[in-house]
């Protein structure tokens, strides 16, 4: 395919085929197809050969030849073809264009040079227009073969029949057509220089689309190639691997696939994969992901996804999909190209008839309709939208943010609400020691240590948050093994520690806590957190406070998107408390919470009643319902696969700057691809035009018309360098002057020091 002519045709010729629905993507050459399953893959791609192209089931990039994917060697081919016509036609635009250099039977050499230029550098437009002829259709490359045929056939008219074959015959060249004593002119420089002009354009924009696709061929290239087995040390393939099997990854090598730390401790580069920039430490029972790199340590890990089921390939997968669908603007570019080449062909033969009927120069009317078929260019409509959404896409998948399909994009543009779960989105969704309140004349040190010990064989997640702050303070130290542990439902656990009575446990109603330790309970309970009381020996000598924390991104993201228009809301199904404390941290005005999640679907659909563009950002199953109501879903990449399924897109990393990244990228793309539109549609209205009327030579129409195709394909590229800047979001503490809410960054857990 080589415009969205061809497009339209392969798009109608799929779709006549009962219960098929297909988009083609011109930037990709990718064919999305829904069918049923009596209809074949073979019956598709026969369906696509009989439009009068060729067809195939993709490939991963893994399983392509090691030594030239098939778009290398077309790229190669065109690289040959390229030089070698130009070899043949700057002689010919040399002699042509510049009248001291000719000499005596130069128009001969020129003729002799333009001949396999005319046949065999063109001949991929020739047989591409003569298939296109036989199905009753026309494309660019109708275009392309019908400007060099005529002016050739009319530089062959020229000298047999012309009087151009003289020896003396010298040719001035301008930019207009005129005849010198009555010699008719040659325009062998347009035979030449069109297609050459063209094929520049074309590599140039093949080297540019490959551009844009580099950040997928970069994820599917991620991988490790092989991987060393624990037993026997032997090393394999990473498609010989299995779930289950232990593999070793030392320092400086890649994750072959995503498994379970079993031994050893590093820190991990994740940049690659979710566009982390911080390594994370791992170890014994840490998830790994397959594609990161490890920086420091020794690790052995269980594989437990291999192949299309690692993160990697969903990764990969959700991008390709992503860039083989097409957007609202692109359909409307699509229904308009592929009218385009039909109406310049009927364009041409009006004028060609008009300057004959006004009494012109043959020359001048073949000239005037050569330059109108040369110069229109439906490339550049049909590559305005699917380059840059191919960049765009690219792009986001560096950046963590995977959209899954172009009209996610779309609808991102337009979203002015957006509506938050709290738990594992703004927060982290782990249980966290957030703040130790001890009597007077105890160590808070001593007594976290304490409870510890009791906590460690509990399952429950406050007793999971106190054990890792234990350890955490302990700095590697063992805790002390607690005697006699047992669970009482719904209060607590109990145990005997270094000869101590130790239980941590939930409040009683009705208090009977010391004033002090009750000022700090009350305090906890009033920040959301769940609080617990130490006792030792039966005596309350701590208040413990745990809660979920917010993730360090979240309060310059919710501050960055209110510069950006969109309004914040929080919608949870935790208590008022816990809410509106996580509300006053990151200033949003707007909370409803104990909301089920029919509530939270409800909220998204009364919001879209007033008229609101909804985008819902959540993690879990309640969020799923919600997620597919809203106009725009998007997905933490680490929670549950009903919220993933429902969104339209889905942000790698643990990080609510990606969602400012994936608005300000958005905003880009759309600007990127309505100044692609502008000038598409712009370059055709003016150089037609100038064409019809004889004030644009055959020759610079066709250096005009490539340069087109490259300039769209151009500003598309820029997009891969987008830095959406949101890792650099400020996050000092924000004052909305309408609200007078301040918040600032998650404070440290914090220990005090109260009277007894």
């Amino acid at each position: 395919m080589t415009c969205a002519a061809c497009v339209a045709r392969v798009e109608k010729k799929l779709n006549r085929v009962e219960g098929v629905s297909a988009t083609v993507n011109l930037a990709t050459g990718l064919a999305r197809i829904t069918h049923p399953p009596e209809v074949s893959a073979g019956t598709l791609i026969s369906t696509v050969e009989r439009a009068g192209y060729t067809a195939r089931l993709p490939q991963p990039p893994q399983d392509e030849s090691p030594d030239e994917s098939p778009d290398d060697a077309e790229r190669r081919e065109g690289r040959e073809r390229l030089l070698i016509t130009a070899a043949l036609a700057v002689p010919v635009l040399v002699l042509s264009m510049v009248p001291a250099l000719q000499f005596d039977y130069w128009q001969w050499l020129c003729f002799t040079l333009a001949g396999p230029v005319v046949i065999w550098s063109s001949h991929p437009f020739h047989a591409r227009a003569l298939a296109g002829l036989r199905h009753a259709t026309a494309t660019m490359d109708t275009l392309v073969s019908l400007g060099v045929l005529a002016s050739y056939l009319w530089s062959v008219y020229a000298l047999y029949f012309g009087g151009a074959s003289d020896p003396g015959m010298r040719m001035p060249f301008s930019w207009l057509p005129s005849a010198e004593g009555g010699t008719a002119h040659l325009y062998l420089e347009a035979a030449v220089g069109v297609p050459l002009f063209v094929l520049a354009g074309r590599y140039l924009e093949a080297r540019a689309k490959h551009g844009t696709g580099s950040a997928l061929r970069a994820l599917a290239e991620l991988g490790a190639k092989d991987v060393e087995l624990r037993k026997g040390g032997e090393r394999v393939p990473v498609s010989a691997l299995r779930a289950g099997q232990e593999f070793m990854v030392r320092p400086g090598e890649k994750v072959a696939t995503d498994g379970v730390v079993t031994e050893g401790g590093s820190a991990l580069d994740l940049s690659l994969v979710t566009g982390e920039p911080t390594p994370v430490e791992v170890g014994p029972g840490f998830r790994v992901v397959g594609g990161a790199v490890n920086s420091g340590g020794l690790l052995v890990v269980r594989a437990t996804a291999v192949g299309a089921d690692t993160q990697l390939a969903r990764i990969t997968r959700l991008v390709t999909d992503a860039q083989a669908g097409k957007a609202r603007l692109q359909r409307l570019a699509d229904a308009v190209a592929g009218v385009f080449v039909p109406a310049i062909v009927t364009v041409a033969a009006c004028v060609l008839g008009f300057w004959l009927g006004a009494g012109a120069d043959p020359e001048a009317a073949v000239t005037a309709a050569v330059a109108v078929l040369v110069v229109a260019c439906p490339c550049a409509l049909g590559l305005a939208t699917p380059t840059a959404f191919l960049a765009a896409t690219g792009r986001g998948a560096q950046l963590g943010v995977l959209i899954k399909e172009p009209g996610a994009l779309e609808r991102l543009r337009r979203v002015d609400t957006a509506v938050f779960d709290k738990t594992g989105t703004l927060t982290t969704g782990r249980m966290t020691l957030v703040g130790t309140a001890v009597a007077d004349g105890l160590d808070a040190a001593e007594v976290l240590r304490l409870a510890g010990a009791v906590e460690y064989g509990s399952e429950h997640p406050i007793g999971r948050a106190v054990v890792a702050a234990a350890r955490r303070q302990a700095d590697g130290e063992p805790l002390p093994e607690a005697a006699g542990f047992r669970v009482v439902q719904g209060e607590g656990v109990h145990g005997r520690v270094e000869g101590r009575e130790i239980s941590v446990r939930r409040p009683r109603a009705g208090g009977g806590l010391p004033e002090p330790l009750g000022t700090a309970l009350g305090r906890a309970e009033e920040a959301g957190h769940t609080a617990v009381v130490v006792e030792v020996d039966s005596r309350p000598v701590a208040v413990l406070a745990v809660g979920d924390t917010l993730r360090p991104s979240s309060g310059a993201a919710v501050t960055k998107l209110k510069r950006l228009g969109i309004e914040p809301i929080l919608v949870t199904g935790d208590g008022p408390a816990a809410a509106h404390a996580v509300a006053r941290e990151l200033g949003i005005t707007t909370v409803h919470a104990g909301v089920t999640p029919e509530g939270k679907s409800e909220l998204v659909a009364a919001l879209r009643a007033e008229g609101r563009q909804v985008a819902v950002i959540g993690d879990g199953v309640n969020d799923a319902a919600a997620l597919a109501v809203a106009d725009l879903g998007i997905a933490m990449g680490s929670g549950t696969d009903a919220a993933i399924g429902a969104a339209d897109i889905t942000l790698v990393r643990e990080d609510m700057a990606a969602v400012v990244a994936a608005v300000l990228l958005t905003r880009r793309t759309l600007t990127t691809i309505r100044a692609n539109l502008v000038w598409a549609f712009g370059y055709n209205v003016v150089t037609v035009p100038l064409a019809a009327t004889g004030w644009l030579n055959p020759m610079f129409a066709a250096l005009a018309m490539s340069a087109s195709s490259v300039l769209v394909v151009g500003n598309s590229l820029r997009l891969r360098a987008d830095r959406p800047g949101a890792r650099q979001a400020s996050r000092r503490p924000f004052r909305d002057p309408s609200t007078e809410i301040s918040h600032t960054r998650p404070q440290p857990p914090r220990t005090e020091q109260l009277a007894p």
